[in-house]
This record gives C-alpha cells, structure tokens and sequence, in this order.
C-alpha cells in the first residue's frame, strides 16, 4: 500500500528510481554514485526525512521513508542503501544537543551525514570538550557527506569509559579509499581517519541514548525509537526494493525460445519470495509508527530484517539460474543487482546469531536461563 503523507517523498523517489538506473553501471563501473543521483537524492528530500521541522524537516513516518527507499532500490540498490542512511544518519544525529542541531541543520536541512555505528576509536576529556582519534571502516556515502557521525570509547575524568558518539564536519576527517566489496560498490563505504580532533561537548551524546531511544532534546516522535526495533529496516528496506528490480531485469530477459516451464516456476517462486520480503519489511515499519515498542514486537522486527534477507538471496539464486549465462554478462543488470543483494545481505545487522536469534528465540521459547 502506498502512503503519501504530503512530504513529496514518494513522488519524488519515483524520479530518483529512474535516473539512478540510468547511471547505475557507470556508478558500480567507478565505485562512486554520480553527482546528479546524489543532488537528486538531496533534493528529493531523504536527509532531511526525520529533521525537525524548526531546522526545515519534514518529520516524515518510517512507512513513507521505507516505501520510498523500496522504490529507489528497484532502479539501484546502492543510490537506495545511501538514501536509507542519509535519512537514519540523521534520525541518530538527532540525539544531540540543540547546539549540535544548530551547527548541523542551521544552513540547510539536506545535510548529508554518514555514521559508523561500529565504536572505533577512544575520546578523552579537553575541558568540556573531547579530543578524539581513530579509524572507522564501512562508512557508506562518505564520499559525498557533509557530516560523519562515529562512535567511540569515550574516557571521563570521573567515572568508567562510556561509548558515546560524535559527530565532525568534512574537513575534521580522512577518508581512506578501502571499499573493495564486489556489490554495492558505488555506496563508497570507506574507512574515516581522525587523528586528534577536538570536538565541541554539543557535538558528542551517550551512545546509551540512541539504544534506548532516549533524547532530552527533541520531540520529535521518531527520535525517540529504540535503536533494537529500527536497526534492521534501514539496510533490509533498499535490499528488498533491490528484489523487486532483480526480478524485473529477469523477466525482461525471457525470450519466447527461453520461456519454459521450469523458468516460469523459477520466476514465481522468486516474486513469491520478493514480495514476502517486502510485506515483512513494511510490517516492521508501522511497529514503529504505531510506537508499538515491546519486546515482542521489537524482537519480531528483527527476526522480520534477518528472515527478509534469506528470502531475498533465495530470489535473487533463482532468477541469477533462470537468466542463466545470459544474466551474468557484464552488461546484463541482473548480475550487478545479484552481487548487490549478495554484498548487502551480509551485513551485521541481517544477520541471524548476531540480531534476531537471542530476543526472537526469547519470544518463542521463554528466556535462556541456562
């Protein structure tokens, strides 16, 4: 079901599908996203998604924002994971300070900001201030980002070390070319270098506040979801989109000569499989726009992301073996989208003994009290 609420999100993904197919084999021939895909991006309104409306936002729903990265991804898997991010990077930035939401979104809303979600790094007191070196690896879109947002052991003048993050303009950071996936090669999910960077105290929060979903600074309702029951969403929603275009660069290839039996089995059970996945995907969504946090619910979202892509690397092997050598030519779509959900489907966060198995197993069988 498609759901508008008047942000101009949707129709404007629509546009950015298709023009981010157009220049999808060049941005995975030269392992970056074009500068129009990514001024589209911009302008289609993504980063500023979950923005507050006082800095220019829309204060959009996750339904919209996961229909919309869905739609992106049926023309270009790597454009829609980038979209997804601009967008979440942006709800964890949110966690800030007021300073902090001044100093990021007080020019524009269209920031673009990529996080490390993964803690690299150790931060130590300067005062109010902390000063902070590391490296970060897989930072998707910091080839174009405005911002980063990294997270790090941070050690206090009193009390244990904490994790917290923290969040630097281009220019403060390096950024080391090491992104060598053979899928999702256009994200540009490079390494960040910061090498003993003093960072304003308005710039910095408890990394405890984005898992729980706590913020002190803003009312917005989708800065307050815990981090357990959105994680999955946004890198399962531009892989399910991703199905959806896999599908039809399949179909698309069928000849009259090529058409059997076992190919038309092959493609429904793919759809089957697609369409499965993106009903899961847009069920986790509204757990979190009807703010349904327990910990059933929560734990259901993850086994949701994980199962969703199974079913989604299960489509994409059918219809790689219904397209056959044909499909795996360089200049066939299909091939580029199959490495796509390959590459994006070994996330962490997709994955089962690291995600759904623990609180998901809890729900089934009671917790493990061995």
């Amino acid at each position: 079901m498609r759901t508008d609420t008047g942000t101009g999100l949707l129709p404007a993904a629509e546009k950015l599908r298709d023009l981010a197919a157009e220049s999808a084999s060049g941005a995975d021939r030269n392992r970056r996203l074009g500068r129009d895909v990514v001024d589209a991006m911009g302008a289609a309104g993504f980063a500023r998604h979950f923005v507050a409306r006082p800095w220019g936002g829309t204060e959009g729903s996750f339904t919209e924002l996961t229909q919309a990265v869905m739609t992106v991804g049926e023309g270009c898997a790597a454009t829609a994971w980038c979209a997804s991010l601009s967008a979440y990077s942006a709800r964890c930035a949110a966690h800030l300070p007021e300073e902090g939401h001044r100093a990021i979104w007080g020019s524009s809303p269209d920031v673009f900001i990529a996080t490390a979600l993964v803690p690299g790094g150790k931060a130590t007191k300067e005062g109010d201030d902390w000063l902070l070196s590391g490296r970060w690896g897989y930072v998707s879109g910091v080839d174009f980002a405005d911002w980063v947002l990294v997270c790090a052991q941070a050690a206090g003048q009193d009390g244990p070390p904490e994790l917290r993050f923290f969040a630097l303009p281009r220019g403060a950071y390096r950024v080391d070319e090491t992104w060598d996936s053979v899928g999702m090669r256009a994200t540009g999910s490079h390494t960040v270098t910061i090498s003993d960077v003093v960072v304003p105290r308005h710039l910095s929060f408890a990394r405890a506040d984005m898992l729980t979903g706590r913020s002190s600074w803003s009312e917005v309702p989708s800065h307050h979801v815990p981090f357990q029951a959105v994680a999955g969403l946004t890198f399962i929603a531009p892989v399910a989109g991703a199905g959806t275009g896999a599908l039809h660069a399949a179909a698309a290839g069928v000849t009259p000569k090529r058409r059997t039996p076992t190919t038309e089995t092959r493609l429904v059970r793919a759809s089957g499989r697609i369409d499965a996945a993106r009903q899961l995907v847009e069920q986790n969504a509204a757990v979190l726009d009807r703010r349904d946090f327990t910990p059933e619910l929560m734990a259901r979202n993850e086994r949701n992301a994980t199962f969703s892509a199974e079913l989604l690397q299960e489509a994409a092997e059918l219809l790689i073996r219904t397209a056959g050598t044909v499909g795996l030519g360089e200049t066939h779509a299909l091939q580029r989208i199959w490495r796509d959900i390959t590459s994006a489907t070994s996330h962490v966060a997709l994955q089962y003994d690291t995600s759904a198995r623990k609180n998901y197993g809890a729900v089934l069988l009671g917790p493990d009290n061995s």
